[in-house]
């Protein structure tokens, strides 16, 4: 290559590492609250409240994302209803108690601890446990019983004259 071509290479390369860090930036996912400007409460403390309840809450649309970051209508009625329950004075805790008597524990993104969550992370490790064992208790019974059938007669007799040479 000649110097004007390299340095035609060097400027598309240039070029290209460019557009790849431009696509990067444009199709990274970027998160996105989803509250608007006409739902924020005026008093920080009780906002900053909000935020941190809807951040506990679950979409029960896209099921995968908190109110607080989905743009689905329920979870908007979910937003307002939370702020409202806050300038109403409830506690957090209350707050929580409300939507989940409405919408079942399936609205937690953070299940709590009770005796359905128990079963549901204790089940998977009880099962293995379970499946341990019986490995164990069906291997020690294999271990006393013979695997082969007695020999014959004539096989003892070839056995035999085979370890005598």
């Amino acid at each position: 290559m000649r110097g004007g071509e390299v340095w035609r290479v060097s400027q598309v390369l240039r070029l290209l590492s460019r557009l790849l860090v431009v696509l990067f930036i444009l199709f990274t996912p970027m998160s996105a609250f989803a509250v608007n400007p006409d739902e924020v409460l005026a008093d920080p403390a009780l906002e900053g409240r909000a935020r941190a309840l809807s951040a506990e809450l679950r979409c029960m649309v896209c099921q995968n994302q908190s109110i607080d970051d989905s743009n689905a209508d329920l979870a908007k009625d979910l937003r307002l209803l939370v702020r409202e329950r806050i300038t109403d004075g409830d506690s957090d805790d209350q707050v929580l108690n409300y939507v989940v008597s409405r919408y079942g524990e399936f609205v937690l993104l953070k299940p709590r601890f009770s005796m359905k969550t128990v079963l549901l992370w204790g089940a998977p490790a009880l099962l293995v446990l379970a499946g341990g064992l019986s490995l164990l208790l069906f291997a020690r019974r294999r271990v006393g019983k013979p695997t082969g059938s007695k020999l014959t007669a004539d096989e003892q007799a070839q056995l035999s004259e085979l370890l005598k040479k």
